[in-house]
């Protein structure tokens, strides 16, 4: 017996009766020989830890755009947040930590530089639409490994996609980390808007606050202890209705007095305006874009405007920046 099967046969003793174990997965769409060391899913994890995507993200807005100080979060530390939660309440309800760390490391990989003002533009000047939680399976299936994907198995990918708010994971890992997501988020952009001076902690209103806490630590605490104490033993993923509440009523407390504040959003029509240019310009000129992705016109054929968002959504903030000056700033500007 192997180390990998070793690790299978833990899995089978102590994990919940409602786990997904890693010797039950659907697999992969290609076929490949098992590893010696690693199960199904820890390959997964290692794979979208390496990939050129999950990196891009260490430069990709979370909600400031261009923040003054280095403890903002990022595309990035928002992702490795969210994976530390959802390994927490895994752990706690004995479900596979390794198929919830996969799938919160991948979740975002699809995200545009700029936030939802990036996906939001590519969304106005696309015909077939653009939403993020698409874009982080076509990463994985097409756009990583030189047009080949990453082959994850299909938990994985189906923990990705489906894991925004109307999301409907087939696992309990994939429920565990569409919840953290949100548990992460809100706690976090809260402290990012009170560094940035949007709110303070007390303009938390009070109802929430005392039911959920003060503190960024206390709240984190008192939404996963629920979790986890409402979800034991069960075949679902729950919360108490009153800490739910809550939760998604400071949530839209967000989205009214930060997500959409000016102070916060003064940059995004700018942003905007910048990655529509981007888009307009190579879709008149598709052949000046990199080759791996004339390659997936050409070879695979894949849309043009598809591929074209392709490129651009995968841009961090300051790439996207450097090619917008290098197509649209004269050059004796820099003279200047």
């Amino acid at each position: 017996m192997n180390i990998r099967e070793q690790s299978e046969e833990l899995e089978r003793k102590y994990l919940s009766p409602y786990a997904s174990l890693s010797c039950e997965s659907q697999g992969r769409d290609r076929e490949e020989e098992q590893c010696d060391i690693r199960t199904v899913y820890q390959r997964d994890r290692d794979r979208i830890i390496h990939c050129k995507a999950f990196r891009r993200m260490k430069h990709k807005t979370q909600v400031f755009l261009a923040p003054m100080g280095d403890h903002y979060r990022t595309r990035l530390t928002h992702t490795l947040e969210v994976a530390q939660i959802a390994r927490t309440i895994a752990k706690a309800l004995r479900l596979n930590e390794d198929l919830t760390e996969a799938i919160a490391l991948g979740h975002d990989l699809g995200h545009t530089p700029f936030g939802h003002a990036g996906e939001s533009a590519l969304n106005d000047v696309c015909s077939q639409g653009f939403e993020h939680f698409k874009q982080s399976i076509r990463v994985v299936e097409i756009l990583e490994n030189n047009g080949k994907g990453l082959n994850l198995t299909k938990e994985v990918r189906d923990g990705i996609v489906n894991h925004r708010t109307s999301g409907n994971p087939s696992t309990l890992e994939g429920k565990v980390v569409r919840l953290s997501d949100k548990i992460a988020y809100i706690n976090h952009d809260i402290d990012d808007a009170i560094r940035g001076k949007i709110i303070t902690e007390k303009d938390i209103p009070k109802e929430y606050a005392d039911i959920l806490g003060d503190t960024t630590k206390v709240r984190l605490d008192t939404l996963i202890h629920d979790v986890v104490s409402h979800s034991i033993d069960k075949n679902d993923i729950l919360m108490s209705p009153e800490v739910e509440n809550a939760m998604m009523e400071l949530r839209k407390y967000m989205f009214k007095n930060v997500y959409t504040n000016p102070l916060a959003k003064s940059e995004e029509t700018k942003a905007k305006a910048m990655l529509k240019m981007l888009f307009e310009y190579y879709m008149k000129n598709i052949e000046l874009m990199p080759e791996e992705f004339i390659y997936l016109i050409e070879e695979k054929a894949q849309d043009e405007e598809r591929v074209v968002c392709d490129y651009i959504a995968g841009m961090s903030d300051q790439y996207s920046v450097a090619k917008f000056q290098q197509i649209y700033e004269p050059g004796f500007w820099k003279m200047w």
